[in-house]
Formats: C-alpha cells, structure tokens, sequence
C-alpha cells in the first residue's frame, strides 16, 4: 500500500462521499454499521459520543441499529473515524472496504461504485483496483496511478522474441483496466491480444492471410507453422496421450474465446447488454495468457533450433 500521505483534498473527499449518497446504497453493505467498522478501527478502543456507554461500538449500535437516528452519512463527519480530514490511506482503506465481497456481493453495484470512486480519485493521483481475488470476486487495494501492481496473470513480454511488443503490451494494459470496470471490454481486448500475435507470428515468418480471417483461423495457420498439433507428438513420447489431449485443448481454448467475445464481448453492436461480470474477464484474460506462454515459448523454441524467424524488426 502507499505510504500515508495527504494527496486527496477536501473537495475531492465530499465528492467521494456525496458520490455514496447520490448512489442510494449502504456504505456498510451487507454488514451492519458496527460490523463494518469494526474491520478497520478497534471501536473498542475509541470513544463514546454517548455517555450511556463505553465505546463507540455502543454508541454506535445503540444509535444506527437499535433506534437509527442519525443520518445515513454521519459517519463521515465523525472525527472519531478521520474520513475528513484524515491521511489518505485512512479514506482509501475506507472506500475498498466497501467494495469487499463480504460487504457487498453484488458486482454490478461494485463496479458502478468503483467507476465513481476511481473518477472522483483520479485528479488527486490515485486509483483502486482488484489487488487480489477470493472465491473469484475481487478484493480492492489501492495505488498512485503513476506506478502498477497489480495481481492479474503477467504475460513476459520482455522475454519474448518480439522485435516491439507494444501492440501486445497495448492490449494487455487495456484488459487490466476494464477487467473489472468494464468486463465486457476486457474479453473483447483479450480476443484482440490474441488476434494481434498470431499475426504478429504469420507476418514474420511471411504466412500470409485474409483480412477477414477471424481468430480460430488465424491460429490454425500458427499451429501449423509452429507443428502445434496432436500428430506432431510421437505415440512412443513419454505423456504423449497427455501432450496430445492438451494441445486439442488449446484449439478449443481459441475457439471459445472467440465465441466468449462474440457473446459476452463488445464486438458487434449487440441489441442488449453484456451479462459479462469481472469473473468471467478474469477467465479470459486466464485463458489468454495461457494460450499466449505456450505460443511464444514454441516460438521461442522454433527460432532457437533456426526453423522459424523472429518478430521482423
């Protein structure tokens, strides 16, 4: 996480909270308020604003559960809580709560929230993100937007016999930024990414193909010019059964993303909206990278055994 500075300023704070009011929902979720709170301060440790009880678990149970007569967003005027005036870590620590899976399941919810809250943030440097996944829902951290970590698949570009691969880096900086604000967009970028080198491949190795070939296509013409194919494992090979069903696999892989993009995808003009949820981007971009490290790799091999050229300069 970021070292605690005082980036966010006031304005952007009161558009980050009126953004939850403006919203309708609970900034507490699923949880109660005390529940809520209690993941990110010791309520047992801080005051009571009223002098019935001991700690502001009391108080605060007594006044939002019991007889709910303070305002819905009280909690962001209380000095108790920091959300204000505090560092910045205090309010971003506050904001990804709200998005944890716990507190709020529903990922359409989630990502309206998120888009709101990253808009609001993005003027005074910062940006949340899925840090990490848990039962395939994301878990939110938060960053300055000059730096990245994030906990996607990596794809080793860099290692790659790739003469520029920024066409491919392009693809997978825009997949990691609409996996979960806009899924549909990410799957679509993921069949892009794919499409990118399997011409990428056929081009320097001077393979030609239609404009209009679609991916499933394209990629048969790479297995062929990298011997992906189950024939090209001897039966006598130790796992060839294995070996072979997998690369059957990897046809079918390509096929499906293909027809995930078309489905789920923002590919052509669809008379409704996508179903796609940050899940089922996140099986694309999976997918993706474990098409793309297996056909780089043989790539990779093929050139190192001098029957196939690298990426034309």
């Amino acid at each position: 996480m970021p070292h605690a500075q005082a980036h966010i300023t006031l304005v952007t704070r009161r558009a980050l909270f009126d953004a939850i009011s403006l919203a309708g929902v609970s900034w507490a979720g699923n949880l109660s308020e005390p529940e809520f709170l209690g993941r990110l301060y010791n309520l047992g440790a801080l005051p009571s604003t009223d002098t019935r009880y001991r700690d502001a678990f009391g108080d605060i149970h007594q006044h939002r559960v019991n007889n709910y007569d303070w305002e819905d967003g009280w909690v962001f005027s209380d000095t108790r809580f920091n959300l204000s005036h505090g560092e910045d870590s205090t309010v971003l620590a506050f904001l990804a709560e709200m998005l944890h899976p716990l507190v709020r399941p529903d990922e359409a919810e989630v990502a309206t929230l998120l888009t709101a809250f990253n808009e609001a943030l993005s003027p005074d440097g910062y940006e949340l993100y899925a840090s990490r996944w848990i039962s395939g829902h994301a878990v939110y951290g938060w960053r300055r937007r000059d730096t990245f970590h994030g906990s996607t698949p990596e794809l080793r570009l860099d290692e790659r016999p790739l003469t520029d691969p920024a066409v491919l880096q392009e693809h997978l900086n825009r997949i990691r930024a609409a996996l979960v604000e806009d899924p549909p967009a990410a799957i679509s970028s993921c069949k892009n990414l794919l499409e990118s080198l399997f011409k990428i491949i056929l081009d320097s190795n001077d393979v030609s193909y239609g404009n209009n070939e679609d991916v499933p296509v394209l990629y048969r013409k790479v297995a062929d010019l990298l011997a992906l194919n189950a024939q090209a494992i001897p039966d006598s090979a130790r796992g060839s059964q294995t070996s072979q069903t997998i690369l059957r696999t990897l046809v079918t892989t390509v096929n499906s993303l293909a027809e995930l993009r078309n489905e789920l995808g923002i590919a052509h003009g669809q008379s409704v909206s996508s179903v796609a949820l940050a899940r089922h981007g996140r099986l694309a971009l999976n997918a993706t990278v474990t098409v793309a490290e297996f056909i780089l790799d043989t790539w990779q091999v093929r050139i190192d055994s001098g029957t196939l050229s690298p990426a034309n300069s």
